[in-house]
C-alpha cells in the first residue's frame, strides 16, 4: 500500500510514541520511568515510524519476504552515508535497546526520540523530489 506522505505519517508515529512514554510515568529522582512495557511500546512505534520514512526513501520492499536490516543498511549506505549512519544508532536504540529491552533510563528513551526524529528528517531530504544537503 502506497503511504501518500509517509515523511508526514513517520512523524505521526513519533507523536503517538510520545503518548504512550508519558504513561511510563517518570521518576526524576531516578532519572528514569518506572514502566518498561511503555518504553518497549514506544520504541517500537518510533522504530515502525521510521521504517515508513526508509521505505519511501530506499524502494526495498520489492518482492517476497520482509526486508532484513542488513538490507536497510546495504541500500542506506550506497544512497547517503548519512542515513545510514543515523540508521545504524537508531536501530541499536529504539528497535533494540528500547523495543526489545524497555530500557528505562530517560536519557536512552530521549535518544530513541532523537535518533527517530534524525532518520526521518535526512529521509525528508532525500525523498523523491528533493535535493540532498
Amino acid at each position: 500500500m502506497e503511504i501518500e506522505n509517509p515523511i508526514e505519517e513517520a512523524r505521526r508515529y513519533v507523536a503517538n510514541a510520545e503518548e504512550i512514554i508519558q504513561k511510563a510515568n517518570y521518576d526524576p529522582e531516578l532519572r528514569s520511568y518506572t514502566d518498561s512495557k511503555y518504553i518497549k511500546t514506544a520504541g517500537n512505534i518510533l522504530w515502525c515510524g521510521c521504517l515508513v520514512a526508509l521505505d519511501a526513501v530506499l524502494k526495498i520492499r520489492e518482492g517476497k519476504g520482509r526486508p532484513s536490516i542488513e538490507k536497510y543498511k546495504e541500500a542506506a549506505g550506497k544512497r547517503d552515508r548519512k542515513l545510514l549512519h543515523f540508521l545504524n544508532l537508531g536501530y541499536e536504540t529504539m528497535h533494540l535497546v528500547m523495543g526489545y529491552d524497555g530500557n528505562k533510563e530517560k536519557k536512552v528513551c530521549d535518544a530513541g526520540f532523537d535518533r527517530a526524529n534524525s532518520i526521518i528528517e535526512r529521509c525528508e531530504l532525500l525523498y523523491p523530489g528533493k535535493q540532498c544537503a
